[in-house]
């Protein structure tokens, strides 16, 4: 047989380079490759030079341009690192930044002395950056103040941290005996040209320093224009006429899912099929368009708005997830492209079938009559007859019996109480012998004749039984309330606990039960399951819905965020929230107003 021409094989071999290419190009690895180009950067401008290779260079240029360079690299190596996340979501202006500064590392990497083997990483990072243009068209995410607060709060720190790096570094420079602490001043009054309390033993090396420290300050200057400057279309709060639109699908579809009237919480977004009969509710939560529930409206425009949403989510490079669907929910977005996995089961009554009699709930009807041996008895009433001050009282005992400073979850929860807003909701009210309020429940209305939970509180002091006594009142007014339905809280794998305590139970199901009952210790999931499971509900299954697999740990991370089991300090909280409301007042042009 005759030997392959070479004409005949370089097709192969160009193959093969394109699909390397290719897989090098992908953003997942060049997100990986920019990162370590950043972490190289960073520690080769940290580290001292090789004074043969400077001596070089200044020959050549001033000797301030490679201290300029040093920190510039310094900046650049930090940025690129922060890039990574942008580019491994295919975002156009990371891209844009990283191709950049990759660029500027090359030659600042050369400059600042002579370092020919980090140039050569960073400028064949550039090159694939370059290559790989195509593969990131990504729109930016909407201006976020908490994000513009991030970068002033901990960018000063960071940048002067870094100043204080790279004058240690330069130890020939200093006058013997300079302190941390001079070093650290000189750092941070530096990045706005400010001489610091360091000598020098030399005037150039001062000038180096001065202008060292004024790049690594105008860079930072840089990143918080840019930051800034995104803009500031996208998902937002809901607006009046928005909420006006919700509240249309809620009186005609609100039944379908037992969630609906969630999505009128004020930090939800939605988004409407283009026929306005459906939306979809969610919220941004990092870089994981988050929806809750199943979408609003008639259930035959749910793809329309599914697509809407998912299309945006593509468009701005976030991962979109869903918490807390329906088993009808979780079939429609599963048609439009996404995973499911059961997350646990909702606890719903039926009005007609509910009972306390009979052996299963014995221990209900103990503690129901507990209470009223006590001279505890509750009421159930609409939000929209309350008067002022029983509103008030209501607030007032919720916040003082809430379990942590802050206010929990999210797919299940309105984050407001006894609003006007809510006049539909009920409010079962339990109140001692006194008349001193010893225990709530707001429930929000799921259609026409159905009602959800929302808020459950009860005094700690008071008699243990009280939830029983107020689910048990409320049933048994229910008819009154024309309500043929109540859903209670939702039960984190709730089959793991059923299944998991029974006889027979496998290695796999006990381990993952015993795993599910440690974390039960921070986050009471095996008690919230108890909790309802005495009241004998039908259990009803509820899904997250995810992309695939690989989002699984950034969906979770922003459950959690979201449902406000990982939360941060109290003060990093008010400032994001005072310059969120900075940034919507300026955007509306109006008047601020106090800010508090």
């Amino acid at each position: 047989m005759p030997e392959p021409s070479r004409a005949m094989a370089r097709p192969a071999e160009g193959s093969r380079v394109h699909r390397l290419l290719a897989d090098l190009s992908n953003p997942k690895t060049t997100a990986r490759l920019v990162w370590i180009v950043g972490v190289v950067s960073f520690l080769s401008a940290a580290s001292p030079a090789f004074h043969g290779r400077v001596s070089v260079v200044t020959a050549i240029v001033p000797p301030v341009f490679p201290a300029a360079a040093t920190t510039g690299t310094l900046a650049a190596g930090v940025v690129l690192m922060l890039l990574a996340n942008g580019l491994r979501r295919g975002k156009y202006r990371a891209w844009l930044l990283a191709t950049i500064l990759t660029g500027f590392a090359t030659v600042a990497h050369l400059v600042k002395g002579l370092d020919i083997e980090e140039a050569s990483l960073t400028a064949a990072v550039f090159a694939l950056l370059v290559v790989a243009r195509h593969r990131f068209h990504a729109l930016p995410d909407p201006r976020s103040p908490r994000r513009i607060v991030s970068l002033v709060v901990l960018g000063i720190p960071v940048a002067t941290l870094l100043g204080f790096l790279w004058i240690s570094v330069d130890l020939d420079g200093l006058v013997p005996g300079t302190t941390a602490l001079e070093k650290l001043q000189e750092a941070f009054l530096g990045l706005v040209g400010i001489p610091g309390p360091v000598s020098f033993v030399e005037h150039g090396a001062a000038t180096r320093s001065a202008i060292g420290l004024a790049v690594l300050g105008a860079s930072l200057l840089l990143l918080i224009v840019l930051v800034a400057l995104q803009p500031a279309a996208g998902p937002h709060r809901l607006d009046v006429e928005e909420r006006v639109r919700v509240h249309g699908l809620l009186r005609r579809w609100g039944a379908v899912d037992s969630l609906s009237w969630f999505a009128l919480r004020e930090d939800r977004a939605v988004i409407f099929s283009p026929s306005g009969k459906a939306a979809v509710s969610y919220r941004m939560v990092g870089g994981v368009s988050l929806a809750a529930g199943d979408p609003l409206g008639d259930p035959e425009a749910w793809p329309g708005a599914i697509a809407a949403w998912m299309s945006e989510a593509s468009a701005h490079g976030w991962l979109p997830a869903v918490l807390g669907a329906s088993e009808h929910g979780a079939a429609a977005f599963h048609r439009a492209g996404l995973d499911a996995l059961e997350l646990g089961d909702e606890a719903i009554l039926q009005t007609a079938d509910f009972t306390t009699e009979g052996r299963r709930m014995r221990i209900v009807r103990q503690a129901v009559t507990r209470c009223r041996r006590a001279g505890l008895s509750s009421t159930c009433v609409r939000v929209g007859d309350l008067d002022e001050e029983t509103r008030a009282a209501i607030v007032h005992s919720a916040e003082a019996w809430r379990d942590g400073e802050v206010e929990r979850g999210f797919s299940m929860a309105l984050g407001r109480l006894a609003d006007p807003e809510d006049s539909d909701a009920v409010m079962v009210l339990c109140h001692d012998s006194s008349g001193a309020l010893r225990g709530l429940l707001q429930l929000v209305p799921w259609g026409a004749d159905g009602l959800s939970l929302d808020v459950m509180r009860r005094d700690r002091s008071g008699e243990n039984g009280i939830i029983e006594l107020m689910v048990t009142d409320l049933m048994a007014q229910a008819p009154a309330l024309r309500v043929a339905r109540v859903s209670l809280n939702f039960a984190v794998f709730r089959s793991v606990f059923a299944r998991g305590e029974r006889l027979g139970a496998g290695p796999v199901l006990r381990l993952w039960r015993a795993i599910l009952m440690q974390a039960s210790r921070f986050w009471q999931i095996e008690s919230l399951y108890r909790a309802n499971a005495k009241f004998q509900p039908e259990w009803v299954p509820r899904f997250v819905c995810f992309r695939s697999a690989g989002d699984l740990p950034s969906v979770s991370l922003a459950v959690l965020r979201a449902e406000a089991f990982l939360v941060a300090p109290a003060w990093w909280r008010n400032l994001g929230e005072r310059a969120r409301r900075v940034d919507a007042a300026t955007s509306a042009g109006r008047d601020l107003g106090p800010v508090g």
